[in-house]
């Protein structure tokens, strides 16, 4: 099956508790070239702070998707193209790899399952703030990475993996190795691309990169770089 991702290259992942650059609009970054809007963070999310994002973003002409980090944020809007549900692979607290998952479907009595994909995710920093919150263990080689990946394509049956380095930029050896290990999977990356240079460098391995702090912290221009780096890998 031909999923919409196998087309893209590139994702800015918006945070609903950051705000833009000073003078930039969400149309703005609808306009970067990006493949895909993601609407997602690890904190401070609220039902009503993920509307905002996804009212400000539904009259664009930019595939707009859900990312929401516990059940009680998941928003229910037609606007949305779908939902990309996080299961951390390599989550310390089972809750983070299938409890939150059936407190959602207990809490909804009709899931769009039609609508929803779930991203197979190894989180790579332990630094980060979904590090701490998933209680995930970081301390991972190549190898172990990329066994997780083939686990999450072939006993799982995960449409996405996920390698993600979130506040740093993490290491292209590491990447490598889950592209290596995945053949239909789709490979995103995210975590610490900021130019040309970052986003090719994990694309050559990467089929998608995603960008998320960037568009919050240096805006517009620095995403539309970074665009043309994950194209042209």
């Amino acid at each position: 099956m031909t999923t919409r991702w196998a087309e893209w290259d590139h994702i800015v992942k918006i945070d609903p508790d950051k705000t833009l650059v000073e003078g930039e609009t969400f149309e703005d970054v609808c306009e970067t070239g990006t493949d895909a809007i993601e609407i997602g963070g690890t904190t401070g999310m609220t039902t009503d702070k993920m509307q905002r994002v996804i009212d400000a973003c539904a009259t664009h002409d930019v595939p707009l998707y859900l990312e929401p980090s516990a059940p009680e944020v998941a928003v229910n809007d037609e606007a949305l193209d779908g939902y990309l549900i996080p299961t951390v692979l390599n989550a310390g607290d089972p809750f983070w790899t299938v409890g939150a998952h059936k407190e959602w479907a207990r809490m909804e009595d009709d899931l769009p399952w039609d609508r929803i994909t779930t991203e197979a995710y190894v989180v790579m920093n332990p630094e980060a703030s979904v590090a701490t919150y998933t209680e995930a263990d970081c301390d991972l080689s190549p190898d172990d990475v990329a066994a997780y990946a083939e686990v999450a394509e072939e006993m799982f049956g995960q449409e996405i993996v996920y390698i993600e380095y979130s506040g740093t930029l993490g290491d292209p050896a590491v990447v490598e190795a889950a592209a290596d290990a995945t053949d239909d999977a789709a490979l995103f990356y995210g975590g610490g691309v900021h130019d040309y240079d970052s986003a090719h460098q994990m694309g050559e391995h990467a089929d998608v990169v995603v960008v998320g702090d960037l568009v919050h912290a240096e805006g517009v221009d620095a995403v539309e770089e970074t665009v043309r780096g994950a194209k042209d890998a």
